[in-house]
């Protein structure tokens, strides 16, 4: 329930009281280093937190000796097993159904030695899988034991070998070694470049030529029409003669560039929006430096979310608005639209913002209870170990975010990606995604450090525990109705947490579960081959269905779910008017803005 005693302060009010003091002494700044020492070594995963879920393993193996028994029987059987499944193969039987693992998909795999080599690998893989469960250990330790059992065993693959892998040796005499040489090469210009980025301090150029910034993609025309320290906010200048009287207003995560959702002409989700008749605006987040270190969580969705509602407000004379959030800023949003239905502050300070119209939450978090393998980064020692690096640099690197994604699924994003280009010498098909995903960005120590501590560790939001402005978030104010899209395969906000929103609203509340992940299940433009979408609403009052429950009945379309946003949003919208041009006095510069254009080497 709402504190009754907080304070009646406004909206875009920020509460500085608490800002850490970074000012490390002697001691603190060597524990520091060997913290971010030894974290190299456990793939960023803090080496006490991994030393603490081993030894909960360790202790609930020793104390269940049927278990070891059990485990200690199963592997002796391996050479056995191994032998059934090379006779299996050379006789053409059926095998038993097993996940696709597409390593192991050329002829070659099939032929020895390289059958023995894949069907021990796979034995001792299901082995060390099952060898990882423990009763009894704690639930976060056993997912972390789980996720580094699988890196372990994905890194010893034979596929990742030259002489363990029989497409890379077939290759290799096929073209008379100009497959080895050509991915020597790469590998070669892969490790200068890493050297030349960890010897710049200072903004760099991108990596990739062949998608620019404002050239093929973030290319849809607009303006900066605002701009603080933290966003610069950029109007799409309208395609239509007659346009939706409410703009909607897009706030994307600031752990991103914004340019996910307009990036080529053909998938935007900007330019699609601006063709249906919507004025676009578009919040293009600052890339911070190490003088950013002390901008909070507050000050993101104050200079982030309402200035923007604000600006939008004097621009346009709008008196309502859409208002989209994709990722962290949906969650950002999500804050300040419960700030807003509140309904504190004085008249005039309340006149500063447009009414939401509605409220769209694009894989979005607000429930943190059940964050998916993301989990496995995210305890307090790991923290403490993120918030000691941070203490020196100021800011978490978005090297270090990205390496984080990666191991997220290694297999694809690290092995596999190392097999084809440094073992077959195979040039990488870059797309517009892929480039987008290379344009990292860093996350200023104090905002990261609340944002993992209030949100992820205490899942304050859901528990009606986490202040914006020095006063109470409870989610139950938000007024407008929402729509919720989930993605059915995202490893960073899980469908099942999103779809969390049920609990903690209490409007209407259309939910839309799309197929793909995290990145490609929200870029889903209609024509995409393969795109569908589950969606069904409940009105305000509604009670709770289990997530298993909705998807076994919510209706299925084929096609993009774009398409039901613009008839969702439509439904909600009041009648057309005319398209006006961006005054020439408004516009502090040409899209796509300077702030996306910052890139640093970390």
């Amino acid at each position: 329930m709402r504190n009754m005693t907080s304070s009646k302060t406004p909206p875009p009010a920020t509460d500085s009281s608490h800002r850490p003091n970074h000012n490390l002494d002697a001691d603190s700044a060597l524990q520091s280093w060997l913290r971010a020492l030894l974290a190299r070594g456990s793939m960023g995963l803090s080496p006490t937190a991994l030393a603490q879920a081993y030894g909960d393993w360790a202790v609930h193996l020793a104390a269940s000796p049927a278990r070891k028994m059990a485990l200690m029987h199963k592997a002796l059987t391996i050479p056995t097993q191994i032998a059934g499944k090379l006779r299996t193969d050379s006789s053409g039987a059926a095998a038993a159904p097993v996940e696709s693992d597409h390593r192991f998909d050329g002829d070659g795999w099939s032929q020895w030695p390289f059958n023995v080599f894949k069907a021990t690998f796979q034995a001792c893989d299901a082995w060390w899988q099952e060898a990882a469960e423990a009763e009894g250990m704690s639930g976060h330790h056993q997912q972390m034991l789980r996720f580094y059992t699988r890196q372990m065993m994905d890194a010893l693959a034979p596929s990742n070998y030259p002489l363990t892998n029989p497409e890379v040796l077939k290759l290799g005499i096929s073209t008379l070694g100009q497959s080895w040489i050509k991915g020597y090469q790469s590998f070669l210009q892969d490790a200068a470049q890493q050297q030349r980025e960890r010897m710049q301090t200072g903004p760099t150029e991108a990596a990739s030529q062949v998608y620019v910034v404002g050239k093929n993609v973030a290319v849809t025309p607009g303006n900066v029409v605002f701009r603080n320290h933290l966003i610069e906010l950029i109007q799409y200048a309208p395609t239509t003669d007659t346009v939706v009287a409410e703009p909607v207003l897009i706030v994307p995560s600031c752990i991103m560039k914004y340019y996910i959702l307009d990036l080529s002409p053909g998938n935007s989700m900007v330019r699609y929006l601006v063709g249906k008749g919507y004025t676009v605006f578009m919040v293009s987040w600052r890339n911070p430096d190490a003088s950013d270190r002390d901008l909070g969580l507050d000050d993101y969705v104050r200079m982030g979310v309402f200035d923007a509602m604000a600006a939008i407000r004097e621009g346009t004379g709008a008196a309502r608005i859409h208002a989209m959030g994709y990722c962290l800023g949906g969650t950002l949003l999500s804050i300040a639209a419960a700030r807003l239905g509140r309904g504190d502050g004085t008249a005039a300070e309340r006149g500063r913002f447009p009414e939401l119209a509605s409220v769209s939450l694009l894989a979005a978090l607000t429930d943190f209870s059940e964050p998916g393998e993301m989990g496995v980064f995210i305890d307090k020692d790991q923290v403490k170990t993120l918030q000691a690096q941070m203490a020196r640099t100021g800011f978490l690197s978005g090297r270090q975010m990205a390496g984080t994604f990666q191991f997220l699924n290694s297999r694809d994003l690290i092995w596999s990606r190392n097999t084809r280009r440094y073992l077959l010498g195979q040039d990488e098909v870059g797309n517009d995604m892929m480039a987008w995903n290379a344009d990292v960005t860093r996350l200023p120590a104090r905002m990261h450090s609340e944002y993992l501590d209030q949100l992820f560790l205490h899942n304050a939001l859901a528990t009606g525990q986490f202040h914006c402005g020095g006063v109470e978030v409870d989610l139950t104010d938000i007024k407008a109705p929402m729509l919720v899209v989930g993605t059915v395969r995202d490893h960073v906000c899980p469908w099942t947490s999103v779809y969390k929103i049920h609990r903690l609203t209490d409007v209407h509340t259309t939910f839309i579960l799309a197929a793909g992940g995290h990145n490609a299940g929200i870029v889903s433009e209609p024509g995409h081959p393969k795109r569908s979408y589950q969606m069904a609403s409940v009105e305000a009052g509604h009670g709770w269905t289990e997530p298993a429950a909705w998807q076994a009945a919510a209706p299925r379309h084929e096609g993009s779910w774009w398409e039901a946003l613009d008839q969702w949003l439509q439904a909600r919208s009041g009648k057309r008017v005319s398209a006006r041009a961006i005054p020439a006095e408004a516009s502090l510069c040409d899209a796509p803005g300077t702030y996306v254009m910052v890139r640093h080497a970390d």
